[in-house]
Parts: structure tokens; sequence; C-alpha cells
């Protein structure tokens, strides 16, 4: 028999739910792409734009760093201006985690046992409850507890998992129950390591991610390696790809992700040849272009760029809409399938375009008409 494992058949990790303002993250909920802004804070229109552009690639929560009181009012600022729920990043201070809650923030990422007395906690939950925001426990191999690291003599899995109950444990006590955690470090191997443990004794929901992965090119590959064999294990309810990179190239590559596994998608999926010499027009720049003209997609189709007769029918049996090398300047443009017509190189991209566009618009008026049926 058959051990060939179909995506579809990817069994996630039961895990409680909990809120992201309207946005719902575990128990089943669809996986939430995540990023952060790199803007200052208290620039408001920079932090604005940088969420708009990451809006448009299709982030579900954002993270804003909120280290003195100025940025943690500023949030009131941003959250009007924004559609997508707003995660307030505290570190130590307690004080920024009352601000951010009352600015708008829909949840706040903050470790209990750092922010000093059990007072101190209790006013951070009061202020959490009162305003409707969850929390993020994130713990993080370069930030672990001293006391930990005197126990273990480094980060291992096994600290990073006891850090992580520990903070949870303190919020549990103080009967709330609307966190989820992280256990992040930059080596692939201890975060899945630690992510797999803390996955088998809780139910809590997780948000994954390979911290402090690199530029655009190794972060995409550590993280793809990292998340891509938790997700497949069923493990995380919401990611984050951590990239020395523009906040929108990081949601690119999480939808990217969870579109290669099946698990969700959104635009356009590109299948493309690598190109030879066989190629009857320029495979490389073609994707390129149309990668950058398509990107305002959201619906979910599917479009083969392939050089030669060699793969190019074949493919194109697989995909919404297919083009295919010929000679003569002139390629063949699949539609379902099946061969449609064909189109000079001159023309070509600008003919893709209006191509998909087409496609999924009609996909998307049926998907609506579909849903008011339903209703």
């Amino acid at each position: 028999m058959s051990s060939y494992r179909p995506y579809q058949e990817i069994v996630r990790r039961k895990s409680r739910r909990v809120y992201v303002g309207k946005v719902p993250v575990g128990d089943g909920a669809p996986i939430t792409v995540q990023t952060m802004t790199n803007t200052l804070t208290t620039d408001v229109a920079a932090t604005v734009a940088q969420i708009r552009l990451a809006e448009a690639a299709g982030v579900d929560i954002v993270r804003v760093s909120c280290p003195d009181q100025e940025s943690a009012l500023a949030l009131k600022d941003i959250v009007a201006q924004v559609d997508v729920p707003i995660v307030a990043d505290i570190h130590f201070h307690y004080k920024r985690a009352l601000e951010a809650a009352a600015s708008g923030a829909a949840c706040l990422r903050i470790n209990p046992g750092n922010i000093g007395s059990d007072e101190r906690v209790k006013e951070v939950v009061k202020a959490a409850r009162d305003h409707g925001c969850s929390m993020r426990i994130g713990v993080n191999a370069g930030s672990l507890e001293k006391h930990l690291l005197e126990k273990y003599g480094e980060p291992n899995p096994e600290a990073l998992v006891e850090s992580a109950l520990y903070h949870a444990n303190i919020l549990q006590q103080h009967d709330f129950h609307d966190f989820k955690i992280s256990v992040k470090a930059s080596d692939v191997f201890l975060a899945v390591a630690a992510y797999q443990q803390l996955a088998e004794i809780c139910d809590h929901p997780l948000h994954i991610g390979i911290t402090e992965a690199g530029g655009r090119r190794m972060g995409t590959v550590k993280s793809s390696i990292g998340l891509g064999s938790l997700l497949w294990a069923g493990i995380g309810d919401t990611i984050r790809v951590s990239l020395s990179d523009e906040p929108a190239e990081e949601v690119r590559v999480g939808w990217d992700m969870l579109k290669t596994l099946g698990i969700r998608h959104r635009g356009v999926k590109v299948i493309s040849c690598p190109s030879c010499a066989r190629q009857g027009y320029n495979v490389i720049e073609t994707v390129r272009t149309l990668e950058e003209r398509l990107g305002h997609i959201e619906t979910p189709l599917t479009l083969s760029i392939i050089g030669c007769v060699v793969n190019g029918p074949g493919e194109a049996l697989m995909t919404d809409i297919g083009v295919t090398g010929g000679g003569n300047g002139r390629h063949m443009i699949y539609a379902a399938g099946k061969t449609d017509h064909t189109i000079d190189g001159a023309s070509m991209v600008d003919h893709i375009v209006e191509l998909v566009e087409a496609k999924a618009a009609s996909l998307k008026a049926a998907a609506d008409a579909e849903k008011l049926a339903a209703e």
C-alpha cells in the first residue's frame, strides 16, 4: 500500500482557542500570518504605512513594539487607522502593558514572570480583561531566565519549555487563560524540538517562528525548514517568518509556506521551470514580472510558466492557466489544462495578466454567489 500522504491529510494538534481582536487563533481556526513593524512606533504615519503594506500582502496580525510610554500611547492613533489587530510588544515595564491595552491593543506580548510583583501581574491581567486583550508569552533562547541557564547550563528545549510553562502558570493562577505561547530560537533544531515538547504536554495555542533567522534568502530557508516541519506535523496556530527585511516580505513568505503545504490559499501560486537552452522565452524575467504584477490578487488560483514543451503541457493540466514556450516566437496558452490559443512573445505578459485577473474575478464571483446562497 502506498505511504503517500497528501497535504490534505495533515492533522493539526488540538489546542484551545483565543482571540486577537476578532481573529481566532487555535482550536482549528485558520493558521494566521503575523509580522512586526520596524519603524519607530512614535512615527505614526510611517508605522501605519508599513502596516498597510503588510495588509496588502495578506497579514492577519501585526506586532508593534512599545518600548516607552510615548510609543504605547501612539498605539491609539495607529489602531484607528488600520484594519488588522495589533499586538503590543512589552518587555519588562508593566505600565507599558496597561497603557497599550487602554490604547486599543488586541493582544499583549508579555512574560508575566518578568514584570515584578504579583500585584503588577494582577494589574496587567485586569487591564487585559477590561479591554478585551489576549496575551502572548514569548520565550526566546537568547533571553532565558538566569536560573534556567544555571540549571541546564545552556539554552535547550527543556529550558525553553520550562520557562514557557512557568509564565503560563502565573497567568493561570490569576484565572487568565486567553494566551498563546512561543518558544523561539535562532537554531532551527532547538526551536523545533522545543515546540514539539511543548505541543505534547499542553493545549495552549502556539505561535511558531525561528527567531533572528537572517536576511531574505537565509531567513526564508531556515524558517521554511523549521516552520515547515512543525506545520507538517500539525503544530502551530499562528506563524511569523522573522527576516531582516520588510515586514510585507515576511508576510509573503509566510503565505507561500501555507500555500505550499496546502494549509491556506491566497493569491496566485506560480509553478515555473528554472529555464534552460530549450526555453522559448525568458522564463526568469517573465516570472519575476508576473509575480510583481499579480501581487494584488487575493483569490487563490494557479499559473504555470514553463519554457518549453517537455514539461509544459503536463504542468498545465494541473493549473488554472498555463503557458508553454513554443517556436517562432509564439507560445501556447492553456485554460483549465486544455490548449486554448497561442500568443506572441511581445504581448505575452500583458495577456497573461489579463487572463489571470479575469479568472480571479470569475472565481471570486462564483464564491460570493455560493456564500450568498448558503446564507
